[in-house]
This record gives C-alpha cells, sequence and structure tokens, in this order.
C-alpha cells in the first residue's frame, strides 16, 4: 500500500512530464519499430531552388485609434507631417496630437507565384510607446524587398488579438499583445521565376543528406529509365529535362514530385528549456558515461561477458560487451534497465524517480557536452 501512494504521489507531481513522455517520447519510437522505412514523395521533402519564398517590409501609420497611439514625440509625429506634406498640407506641429495615431512596422512573406490582385497577409507593429492598436486603420503603405522593389500595398483594418483595459484611476488590465496585429494586403508585382538555361531542374532538400540525395537521384533514373538525375550535393539534386518534356517543363515536375523515396533520418534531439519538452528518435545511443545533477545520478557502464558453446558443437567462445544503466535519485531509490542503453530509457528512468522536465534537459545537454551522445541535438 506505502508503494502505491509513493507512485501515486510522484504521479500527481510530474504530470507534465509524463504528458512529453507518453506523447513524445512513446508514440515516435513505437511507431519507427513497426513500420520501418516510410516511403514519402519527393513534393514532401525537396522543392525546387527558384521556388522560395521572399521578406517584404515596409513603414506605415494607424489612425483612428481611441487615445491608445504614441505621443506628442517620436516616429509618429515625424511621419504625420510627412503624410500631411505629401498630400499637400502644410500645419504647425505645435498644433498635432498623435494619440490617435500609431508608427508601425510591416512585415509579410511573399510566397512564390502569388499574382497580381491576390492578398497578402502582413504583420503589424507599433514601434513607438503606443498602448494598444486595436480598432485602428492602417493608411497606405508600400511593402518593399530586399531589391528596394514595391511587391505589395497594405491598407485597411487592424485586427489585434490582444486588448488594454483602463480605468479613470489609472488600473490597466492588458491581455494578450495589443501593439501587435495583422492587416490585408494586395499584391502588385510578381517575383520574377529565371527558369534554368540547361535545360535542367534543380531540387533542394529540406533536410540536406548525402544518403536521401542520392537515394532520390536513383529513385528519379530508376523511374524513367534513364540517368537523368545526379545528387550534386548533400542538398541539392540535379535533373535534366528530356526532350519529350521540354515544352512541357510544368508536367514532369508533377511527374518528379509525385516519385516516392525513403528519407534517411539522423538521430538528433530536440529540447526546448522554456517549456520542458523533449523530442527524439528511436537511434538517438548513450555511450558509457555518468552524469550526477543535483540528488540525481546517470550512470551507463560497459562489462565484458564470455559466452560460452554448448558442449561438443562446433561454435567458438565469444567476448560480448553489456551495457548497464543505473538512475539514482534520493537514498534508496534505484532504477536499472538491462543492456542496450538509449535515451528512450534515461528518460523513463528519470521519469520514474520523479525528475522535473529542466533536469531532464539539464542531463542530456551534460551528456552531449561529453561527447557521450550519439546524435545530434538542437536546443530551441
Amino acid at each position: 500500500m506505502g508503494q502505491r501512494n509513493k507512485k501515486q504521489r510522484l504521479a500527481a507531481r510530474c504530470p507534465f512530464l509524463l504528458l512529453i513522455l507518453v506523447v513524445f517520447l512513446v508514440v515516435p519510437a513505437a511507431a519507427a519499430q513497426e513500420t520501418g522505412d516510410i516511403p514519402v514523395r519527393i513534393k514532401d521533402v525537396a522543392r525546387l531552388v527558384e521556388d522560395r519564398p521572399n521578406q517584404l517590409t515596409g513603414f506605415g501609420l494607424v489612425v483612428g485609434l481611441n487615445g491608445t497611439g504614441d505621443g506628442s514625440q517620436g516616429f509618429a509625429l515625424d511621419m504625420v507631417l510627412n503624410f500631411l506634406a505629401h498630400h499637400g498640407f502644410t500645419v504647425d506641429q505645435t498644433n498635432i496630437r498623435v494619440r490617435n495615431v500609431a508608427a508601425v512596422a510591416l512585415s509579410a512573406t511573399l510566397p512564390m507565384y502569388k499574382q497580381n490582385g491576390d492578398e497578402l497577409e502582413v504583420t503589424v507593429s507599433s514601434i513607438g510607446d503606443a498602448k494598444s492598436l486595436q480598432g485602428g486603420i492602417l493608411l497606405q503603405s508600400p511593402l518593399t524587398g530586399a531589391d528596394g522593389r514595391v511587391y505589395a500595398v497594405a491598407q485597411g483594418p487592424v485586427v489585434v488579438g490582444g486588448f488594454t483595459a483602463e480605468t479613470r484611476r489609472g488600473s490597466r488590465q492588458t491581455t494578450n499583445q495589443p501593439t501587435v496585429g495583422m492587416v490585408q494586403a494586395i499584391v502588385e508585382n510578381t517575383v520574377p521565376v529565371q527558369p534554368g538555361m540547361d535545360n535542367a531542374l534543380r531540387w533542394v532538400l529540406a533536410n540536406p543528406d548525402y544518403s536521401t540525395a542520392n537515394r532520390m537521384a536513383q529513385a528519379i533514373n530508376t523511374y524513367l529509365g534513364a540517368e537523368l538525375a545526379v545528387p550534386e550535393s548533400k542538398a541539392e539534386v540535379r535533373v535534366t529535362i528530356p526532350e519529350a518534356y521540354r515544352q512541357n517543363p510544368v508536367g514532369f515536375i508533377a511527374l518528379i514530385e509525385n516519385i516516392q523515396i525513403t528519407q534517411e533520418q539522423r538521430a538528433r534531439v530536440v529540447v526546448n528549456p522554456r517549456t520542458g519538452t523533449i523530442v527524439f528518435d528511436e537511434n538517438v545511443r548513450i555511450a558509457p558515461v555518468a552524469v550526477t545533477r543535483g540528488n540525481i545520478t546517470v550512470r551507463v557502464t560497459t562489462g565484458q561477458r564470455v559466452v560460452q558453446p554448448p558442449p561438443l558443437s562446433a561454435g567458438e567462445t565469444v567476448v560480448t560487451t553489456d551495457e548497464t544503466l543505473e538512475v539514482t535519485a534520493e537514498p534508496g531509490t534505484l532504477v536499472a534497465l538491462p543492456a542496450g542503453t538509449s535515451l528512450d530509457e534515461i528518460v523513463r528512468a528519470l521519469n520514474a524517480v520523479g525528475a522535473t522536465p529542466q533536469d531532464i534537459i539539464n542531463l542530456i545537454i551534460a551528456i552531449d557536452q561529453a561527447g557521450a551522445l550519439y546524435g545530434e541535438l538542437e536546443i530551441r
């Protein structure tokens, strides 16, 4: 009974860790063991080299605010004066109060093949001391690319997900982020696409890998029955357009992007210390190592074992290496796992002794710094 109560208290103390373990650790490992390599389409793991988005930026004025705009000095006042001067008005700046106006920065991502007249979502962010953009209207503002060319123009109501409520006595309640909102823009110019001059397509892998690039080229050549695809690097595969498709490259692209390949999966661990999230795949392994943090100790050891063949058999004596994992926390608490140590087993053992997500993340980082983590560690 006492042991059961102890486990119940442990589960109640670490519900978030248990959620991480079940959702992010158990399911991916089990699925990988059952299915093995999963075929995927080329369009899901690669893109054409010219098929890329472009970033746009701009500045503008949000008007119509209910006294939550910028102060009397700063960006907004200068921008208001420039805006009025552009429209032929000359105003004494001492007569201007810009509490209903806010200077904002605009940012957007323009996908390839957006055409003139298409709508584009733009992020509006205050660059002054405005309290809120709620209820504001963005005046016509151009959005330019890195080449200085105008690709879109934004104008209209600003949609804000947060709000600020304030009483006459000065008490204020803010929800979410009221100084950032969204507005719609209209595409004015398309991004020119430069076709290859050598009648070839170049595909770029989302996750560069030599094995995946080689498999992709082999799959294309096997499907087409000709040596048309060549992996030029771990990230790029060059495919020559056959003569029959020179006048129909779109049809050839559609043909290529639906060919299925198996993607090579690198051993990777992704940790997010802010949210306590840990994600890794079944390929991650741990070398013999001992790590201690606080009152938690992780020890991975190896030992030699001699295996004798059965009597009167033709077998030979073999020396094998066994691995043992031990995790200790408070005095008297010990969890031991069998050989074949993986990061999954370490996290499960730490979870069993009541470690917090931050403890597990710090131990994983320490193992990687010691060079004992067989995989790539990514910290978000």
